[in-house]
C-alpha cells in the first residue's frame, strides 16, 4: 500500500497535481557566480559582492536565508533577521571569497537541512543566529592572516556562541495542497537572558522585466500589493505564475505586524552615483530596520518586494512561533488562515506523512544514530535542488536595456557553449559554495536521489543529455567557471544504477535507458576523438574532477614535447566502455540490434585494457616492480613513469563486468562475435579470464587488472600505513608522508606529499585537495567494484585486511569493512564526537548541537575532520548507500537472469509551470 508522499509522487509524475512547483529551489548564494559576471576579466568575486548584493538586483537568480521559491524562481520567500547589532540586514548567508579564504572561499554561517519530503510537501532547516554582532571584519581579517598550512577560521572560533548566546530560528514549511503553503517559523532564545530579534519573513518576485530580454522566462513587470480590507494579506500578479496570496499572522504579542514594500531593484544612487530607477530598491528593509530610514520604505504599500516586521521580545530559554502562509489565488482554504484546526493540522499530518515515508527507507534495523544521520542527509540532498538559470548567449551579449559587456567577452569564458540554455531545478553539490551544478558531482547525487525520488533521479540525467545543455560535439557542460572542463565520464553508470531501481527485471523502464544510452554514444565518441590523440587507447583528459592529485596542474598545456598519458584518463574510458557494454546488452535481450554495438564496446575495452597493462618499453602504464598504475609523462619519446600512489593508480579497478553463460546464451550474434574474437584474437584475448561455477555455468570476467595485479594493488588500498585510514580510503598513500615524489624539470621542483588535511598549495584555488583526504564519491565506486569482483572470484579470492593483520576476508566482505569505516565519520563515540566534526566539544556535548550532522566534501585522511564545502549533501549523500549496504552485505550486482521488455513509449511532456 503506497504511503501519502509515494501518493503525491505519482499525482506530479503524472501530473495529475503539481506537488513539486514550489520548493527549496532558493540558491543560498547567487553573489560571486560566473552568471552574474560582466566582468572585463571574468573576476565574479569582485563583480558582484556579498556587500553588493543587498542593494543590487540579480539577472539569472536570487538567493536567501531558509528559503523556498516556485521552479521557474517567479515568486520567493525567505526570512531576515536583524539582532540590533549588526551593520547589515541578515538576508542571506556570509562567506569569504576565494581569494579572501585561507583554503578559498568557505560558509561562515551554522545552518542545518533537518528534513523534507520529495514533493517538498514537509519541509524544515536551522539557521543559528548570534545575539551579539556578526564578526563579519574579524573572520575576514584572521582568514586572510591565516597561511594554507593553518586550519579555517569558522564562526564558531569567535566566540559568538558562548554562554548560549544565539537564536535558533527553525523554518518549516507543509503544504495543504500544491500551491498553499504553510510557513512555521520557531525562534528560540538560547541564550542566558531576555533578547529582542528583529524578524522579517520576506516575499519578492524575481526581477525579470528591467533587463529588455526576450528569451523564455523574460516577463511583464510583477506587483505586489497590500489588500486594503485585510491589514495583513497581500497580493500579487505575475504575468505566467498568475494571482498569489500571501498572509502574515500576529505575532507572539497578539498584534499584526507591519507590512513593508518596496521594489526589486538596484540602488544605483549608493553603488553608481546615478539616478536609480525607483526610490524603493532592494536594499529599502536593510535601510528601514538597520538605519532607521523609515521613508526607504514605499508608503503606498505596493511593490515588488515586501517584508512582515515583526519584534520579538523573548525570555532567556524560551521560544516564539510566527506562521504565514503563501497560496495560490484560489487554492486557499476558507475560514481563519492560522486557526490551530486548519494550521496546526496540516503541519501534523505533513510531519506525519514525511515519518511514514522514510520509515519505508530507512530499515529499522539501523540504530537511532544512524537512521537520524541518514535523514539528515537525504533532507540535504532535498534542500540542495536549486533553480538554476544560465543562457550564455544573452549572457555574452547582454541585454538590451544594460551597460554592454567588454567585447573580450565574446571570445573568453565559454564562448564556445552559445548554444546553452539552462532553466531548470537541478541538484547542486552546495547551495552556498557551489551554487552551479557539476555534472560529475550530478551522477553521484543521482545514485542517492533514486532511493527517495525516482522520477527526479530520471529527469536529470536526461536533461543533461539534451541538446540545449549537451555540446553539439558531443561533450557534457562541467561548471558554469568551465564548461568545457573535462569530468569523469560517470554518467552511464549513474544511469544504470537508476535503471536499476526502475522496477523488477523484465519491468524495468527500458525505454527511458534507450533514450539516454543513445546520447551518450554521441558523448563516447566525442571522448574517443579527443582524448585518444594518437589512437592508442591511451587517454589523456586533463584533471578529471581530481584537482590537484597530479604533481602538475593536468589541466594546462604541457610544454612543447611533452606529453601526458593517464592511468585513471584511459582507464575512465574503459570504465565507460564496460558500462556501455553492459547497457547495450540490457537493450539487447529485448532489442537484438543492439548486440552490434555492444560487440563494438567489448572489443574496444579488451583493446584498452591491453594498452594499460603493457609492460617493457614504456608502453603501458602498469608497473610491474612496483604493482601499480601511474600516469606516464612522455618527453620527446622517453617515457617517465610518475611514480605517485594515489586515486589516479586506483580507478583501473572501477571496471569490472561478469558475463554469465546464461546471459550469452540469450545474445547469440554477440555470443558469436565473442567467439570469434577468443579465437582469432589470441594476443587480446588472454585479457579475459574465464572460471566454470559448480554447475559447470561458464562465466568471463571483464577487468583491466588480472587477479596477481588485484592482490598487489589491494595490498596497497588494505595497508593502514598507505592508503586505508580509519574512516576509509584516502586519495594518496601516507607512504608519501616520509618519501614525498618530486619531479626536477628545468631547474624547477614539483612535489607531491601525503597532506591529510586543507590544502597546502594554490593549486585550483586550494579550495580543495587530492593529496590524502577521504573522498565519499571515489570509496563508494572502489567499494561497488570490490562486489563485483567478488562476484566473480568468491571464495577463490581473499586477502589480508588490513594488510599485516593475518585477517583474511573475501573481496565482498571487505566492501562492508569500507563501508562500516565511511559510515564512521557521521557516528559518534561514546563521548557523542563524531569524527566528521572533528574535537568540537559543542557539537559533542550540547544538546541544540549534537544531534546536527554535517555532510562535508571531504574528510581528513587520518581523523576524519570534515573538510571544505560544508553542506556537500550532493556525493556525500552517498553514506545513505554505505549504510544500507552494510545492511545487505550478500546483495550483490546481478547480471541479467531474464529477458527485458521495453516499456511502452509515452507522449513527451512539456514543462512544467
Amino acid at each position: 500500500m503506497s504511503t501519502a508522499e509515494e501518493v503525491r509522487l505519482e499525482e506530479d509524475a503524472n501530473r495529475k497535481k503539481n506537488w513539486k512547483r514550489w520548493g527549496p529551489y532558493l540558491s543560498e548564494r547567487q553573489w560571486g557566480t560566473v552568471r552574474e559576471d560582466y566582468s572585463a576579466d571574468g573576476n565574479c568575486w569582485d563583480y558582484l559582492s556579498h556587500d553588493h548584493a543587498r542593494s543590487r538586483a540579480y539577472r539569472w537568480g536570487e538567493d536567501g536565508l531558509l528559503g523556498i521559491t516556485d521552479r521557474q524562481c517567479r515568486l520567493c520567500m525567505c526570512v531576515s533577521l536583524w539582532n540590533g547589532k549588526d551593520p547589515i540586514l541578515k538576508e542571506r548567508l556570509y562567506g569569504l571569497t576565494g581569494p579572501e579564504g585561507n583554503h578559498g572561499e568557505d560558509c561562515k554561517e551554522c545552518y542545518y537541512y533537518l528534513e523534507s519530503t520529495p514533493t517538498h510537501s514537509y519541509m524544515k532547516a536551522l539557521y543559528k543566529y548570534p545575539q551579539d554582532g556578526y564578526p563579519y571584519e574579524g573572520i575576514l581579517a584572521e582568514n586572510r592572516r591565516r597561511g594554507v598550512a593553518d586550519k579555517e577560521y569558522e564562526l564558531e572560533d569567535t566566540g559568538v556562541f558562548d554562554k548560549s548566546r544565539y537564536w535558533d530560528v527553525v523554518a518549516e514549511y507543509a503544504k495543504a495542497s500544491p500551491s498553499d503553503i504553510l510557513c512555521r517559523y520557531t525562534i528560540s532564545n538560547r541564550g542566558p537572558e531576555a533578547a529582542t530579534v528583529h524578524f522579517l519573513p520576506t516575499l519578492w518576485y524575481r526581477n525579470t522585466w528591467i533587463w529588455g530580454c526576450t528569451h523564455e522566462g523574460c516577463t511583464m513587470k510583477a506587483n505586489l500589493a497590500l489588500d486594503r480590507r485585510v491589514p495583513n494579506k497581500v497580493t500579487g500578479k505575475h504575468e505566467t505564475l498568475g494571482e498569489s496570496v500571501w498572509m502574515a499572522d500576529v505575532g507572539p504579542d497578539g498584534k499584526l505586524p507591519k507590512i513593508l514594500f518596496t521594489e526589486n531593484e538596484t540602488n544605483s544612487s549608493k553603488l553608481y552615483g546615478v539616478d536609480s530607477y525607483t526610490e524603493y530598491t532592494k536594499d529599502a528593509f536593510h535601510r528601514y530596520v538597520v538605519d532607521g530610514e523609515v521613508t526607504a520604505v514605499n508608503p503606498k504599500k505596493r511593490g515588488s518586494k515586501v517584508a512582515a516586521h515583526y519584534i520579538l521580545n523573548v525570555p532567556a530559554g524560551k521560544e516564539v512561533v510566527v506562521k504565514l502562509r503563501l497560496c495560490a489565488k484560489g487554492e486557499c482554504s476558507g475560514g481563519n488562515a492560522f486557526s490551530s484546526q486548519l494550521f496546526d493540522t496540516v503541519f501534523a499530518a505533513r510531519l506525519r506523512d514525511s515519518v511514514e515515508f522514510y520509515t519505508g527507507k530507512i530499515p529499522s534495523t539501523l540504530c537511532p544514530e544512524q537512521q537520524n544521520v541518514m535523514r539528515q542527509a537525504y533532507a540535504g540532498l532535498l534542500w540542495s535542488k536549486q533553480f538554476y538559470h544560465y543562457v550564455v548567449k544573452d549572457w555574452l551579449q547582454g541585454d538590451p536595456e544594460s551597460i554592454p559587456p567588454p567585447e573580450s567577452r565574446k571570445n573568453g569564458r565559454n564562448a564556445e557553449w552559445g548554444h546553452l540554455f539552462n532553466r531548470d531545478i537541478i541538484s547542486m553539490p552546495d547551495k552556498w559554495e557551489y551554487p552551479w551544478y557539476a555534472s560529475w558531482d550530478l551522477a553521484f547525487h543521482i545514485v542517492a536521489f533514486c532511493n527517495v525520488d525516482l522520477d527526479f533521479a530520471k529527469s536529470q540525467l536526461l536533461l543533461f543529455l539534451r541538446e540545449w545543455y549537451m555540446h553539439p560535439n558531443g561533450q557534457l557542460p562541467a561548471y558554469e567557471f568551465a564548461l568545457g572542463d573535462v569530468n569523469p565520464p560517470v554518467h552511464a553508470w549513474a544511469l544504470l544504477c537508476v535503471w536499476r531501481k526502475t522496477g523488477p527485471r523484465g519491468k524495468r523502464d527500458t525505454e527511458f535507458l534507450a533514450r539516454c544510452f543513445h546520447k551518450l554514444l554521441i558523448n563516447f565518441t566525442w571522448w574517443v576523438n579527443r582524448k585518444d590523440p594518437h589512437g592508442k587507447n591511451l587517454f589523456s583528459g586533463g584533471f578529471l574532477g581530481l584537482d590537484n592529485i597530479g604533481v602538475f596542474d593536468r589541466s594546462k598545456p604541457l610544454p612543447d614535447g611533452w606529453e601526458l598519458e593517464q592511468a585513471d584518463g584511459t582507464a575512465w574510458m574503459a570504465f565507460y566502455c564496460v558500462v556501455m557494454l553492459d547497457i547495450a546488452l540490457e537493450l539487447a535481450e529485448a532489442e537484438p540490434i543492439y548486440e552490434d554495438t555492444a560487440s563494438k564496446f567489448f572489443e574496444h575495452f579488451i583493446g584498452i585494457v591491453d594498452a594499460i597493462n603493457q609492460t617493457g618499453l614504456g608502453q603501458g602504464l602498469w608497473n610491474e616492480e612496483d604493482g601499480f598504475y601511474y600516469d606516464h609523462l612522455r618527453v620527446h619519446g622517453e617515457s617517465i613513469p610518475l611514480r605517485i600512489r594515489s586515486l589516479v593508480g586506483l580507478v583501473p579497478f572501477f571496471s569490472v563486468l561478469v558475463l554469465e553463460d546464461a546471459r550469452m546464451q540469450k545474445l547469440p550474434n554477440f555470443k558469436k562475435r565473442c567467439d570469434w574474437f577468443m579465437q582469432n584474437r589470441k594476443d587480446l584475448g588472454s585479457r579475459i579470464s574465464l572460471m566454470s561455477t559448480e554447475s559447470n555455468e561458464q562465466r568471463a570476467l571483464l577487468a583491466i587488472p588480472t587477479k596477481e595485479q588485484l592482490r598487489k594493488v589491494l595490498k596497497y588500498v588494505l595497508d593502514e600505513e598507505e592508503f586505508l585510514s580509519p574512516y576509509g580510503i584516502r586519495s594518496i598513500s601516507k607512504y608519501h608522508q616520509k618519501q614525498p615524489f618530486v619531479f626536477n624539470s628545468n631547474g624547477v621542483e614539483h612535489r607531491v606529499d601525503y597532506v591529510p588535511g586543507e590544502s597546502t598549495s594554490d593549486l585550483f584555488g586550494g579550495n580543495s585537495n587530492w593529496r590524502g583526504p577521504i573522498w565519499l564519491c571515489m570509496n563508494y565506486m572502489l567499494v561497488e567494484s570490490l562486489r563485483r569482483y567478488d562476484y566473480y572470484y568468491g571464495e577463490r579470492f581473499k586477502i589480508e585486511c588490513p594488510t599485516g593483520s593475518g585477517h583474511e576476508m573475501r573481496l565482498k566482505d571487505v566492501a562492508v569493512e569500507l563501508n562500516k569505516r565511511l559510515t564512521g565519520l557521521f557516528m559518534p563515540d561514546e563521548a557523542g564526537r563524531r569524527p566528521c566534526h572533528g574535537d568540537s566539544e559543542r557539537y559533542a556535548k550540547d544538546p541544540n548541537w549534537n544531534k546536527l550532522v554535517l555532510f562535508y566534501e571531504y574528510f581528513h585522511g587520518d581523523n576524519g575532520r570534515g573538510l571544505g564545502a560544508s553542506h556537500q549533501t550532493g556525493w556525500t549523500a552517498l553514506v545513505v548507500n554505505c549504510m544500507l549496504d552494510c545492511q545487505h552485505p550478500d546483495e550483490l550486482m546481478k547480471t541479467a537472469s531474464a529477458a527485458t521488455k521495453p516499456s511502452p513509449i509515452k507522449a513527451p511532456r512539456s514543462k512544467k509551470k
